[in-house]
């Protein structure tokens, strides 16, 4: 059975094969083709972290392949009562045909993962964000790059996000310069596994401009993530200077895409500006819905 926790569950072949029939998929939904993989399957949607283009992507994407969603929330059930995740996996595997988790800790969707006895999706988790990973290489892929060759530019903290980009490019080989503030440094470990995978493009510096340099893409995220509200103050004034804007994009490549996973705070990790004048950011938004549905079907042709 395959589950999707991290990009550790797929082999390169696979990712690629991913990205390929979710622009298919794309084009599919478009021509009203969408197929029916989960007719007849519910898929659990369970929310420990609050979310707009997780919720809303997944739910669409459920019913256009003819199945259902269960949206499961803290608040509503009995997981906010602290009833062990093994029990509420056991029980949810018995009652579904899937389960997307968006929760905190990674050790959550791997306890799902071993106790449910259905697919396991990672919605989100303090450590990697997968699902958004396969919507921002799509909509690159979309947009004529070559994955293989591109040169990426992440700028802000070494968040889920960040990981999630050193594990792709640890699968498909292009080159990434992560730019972050001192002490806010990826997850070494996964950035020990991508490197081992053969990819020596892939490196640490501390300087916006100088990850920027050259680059195809740029991208970022938000400063403080859910659950780092108590620190925002501080890292606002850690993160000074690694804004996302036209001011930077000068020293990218010409035409340079820029991507952000949202929700954005406008004029801190980046312009508003930039926001406005780089509309693939919105196609990624949008392919959110696409990659999942694929990732869906895969997971279940591999049940």
């Amino acid at each position: 059975m395959k589950h999707l926790l991290s990009f550790e569950d797929v082999t390169t072949d696979e990712l690629k094969a991913l990205l390929d029939n979710a622009i298919a998929l794309k084009k599919a939904h478009r021509a009203g083709q969408d197929p029916k993989t989960l007719k007849d399957k519910v898929v659990a949607l369970v929310f420990e972290k609050s979310s707009t283009r997780t919720r809303v992507s997944f739910e669409t994407g459920i019913y256009h392949l003819g199945g259902q969603a269960v949206v499961v929330t803290s608040s509503g059930s009995q997981i906010a009562r602290g009833e062990p995740t093994e029990d509420t996996a056991r029980v949810m595997g018995r009652y579904c045909d899937m389960i997307m988790v968006r929760t905190f800790g990674q050790e959550v969707v791997e306890k799902y993962a071993k106790y449910a006895g259905v697919p396991i999706i990672n919605g989100l988790t303090d450590l990697v964000h997968p699902c958004q990973l396969l919507a921002d290489l799509m909509t690159l892929k979309e947009h004529g790059l070559d994955l293989a060759t591109m040169a990426v530019a992440w700028i802000g903290d070494g968040n889920n996000m960040a990981n999630s980009w050193i594990e792709s490019a640890g699968h498909l080989g292009f080159k990434l310069t992560l730019a972050v503030p001192e002490g806010y440094e990826p997850d070494a470990a996964i950035l020990a596994r991508a490197r081992a995978r053969g990819n020596k493009q892939i490196n640490i510096v501390h300087s916006p401009k100088e990850a920027a340099k050259e680059a195809d893409v740029v991208t970022t995220d938000v400063w403080a993530s859910m659950g780092q509200e108590a620190e925002k103050a501080k890292r606002a004034q850690d993160f000074k200077g690694f804004i996302v804007d036209e001011e930077l994009l000068k020293v990218a490549k010409s035409g340079v895409k820029v991507l952000h996973c949202l929700p954005a705070h406008r004029g801190e990790e980046i312009a508003a500006s930039v926001i406005e004048s780089h509309p693939e950011i919105f196609d990624e938004a949008e392919n959110r819905l696409h990659a999942q549905k694929q990732l869906m079907i895969w997971l279940m042709e591999n049940r």
